[in-house]
């Protein structure tokens, strides 16, 4: 494999489509508990990962990006009680079963309500891919954190592309492809690959990327 093909791995041309068109399939997929619940086990390393980097939140703010049911908020709300969490995402069905001591908003990932420097971290699950101008969502990320604030974003490996049916809009990245866009916003930036039990050597599927603003 050369040089250029493990910074940029191949994929498929990416076939756009308007934030309408991706809403209304995520607020039909709100009923398909299978394959988007609303909890999460809270053993998975996904969730361990996205706790350390974050830390200690209570008495801080925290959004979850592109949060669908708030499987992943919920958990940091039980372990932060006194954090200020805040849920967004494009769909409004995904948002209904997220509990009422999480605040939640209906936005997309590349035009975030919110203010700038507002969060001490902030992090998207299995959502920027989702979000088709990838460079505005990891730049909105970071904005709404505040310098010295933490982000992490888990997603799927462009090296693994294929191995799952996606919608047509969907994309997954190399290692070296975000960390060029946190490392825009974020004097610290890194990534590994990403299992989904700690025992368990990574597949392949998986990274984490973590920043510092």
């Amino acid at each position: 494999m050369s040089l250029l093909d493990r910074l940029w791995p191949r994929r498929p041309p990416v076939r756009t489509a308007d934030p309408a068109t991706i809403r209304a399939f995520f607020n039909e997929a709100a009923a398909d508990e299978e394959h988007y619940p609303s909890t999460i086990d809270p053993r998975i390393l996904h969730v361990k990962v996205v706790l350390e980097h974050l830390g200690d939140l209570n008495g801080k703010r925290v959004a979850d990006v592109g949060c669908g049911k708030g499987r992943f908020a919920r958990i940091v709300k039980e372990r932060n009680p006194g954090a200020s969490v805040v849920a967004l995402d494009l769909a409004e069905a995904m948002l209904r079963p997220i509990p009422s001591e999480i605040e939640r908003v209906a936005a997309s990932m590349t035009a975030l309500p919110l203010a700038t420097a507002a969060f001490d971290g902030a992090y998207a699950t299995e959502s920027l891919e989702h979000a088709v101008d990838i460079p505005a969502a990891v730049a909105e990320l970071a904005r709404i954190v505040k310098p010295g604030g933490r982000i992490v974003i888990i997603d799927k490996n462009a090296e693994a592309w294929g191995r799952l049916q996606t919608p047509e809009w969907e994309q997954w990245f190399g290692r070296k492809e975000l960390e060029k866009l946190l490392a825009r916003h974020c004097r610290e930036v890194s990534s590994q690959p990403l299992s989904y039990w700690e025992d368990v050597e990574p597949d392949g599927m998986f990274l984490v990327w973590l920043a510092v603003k």
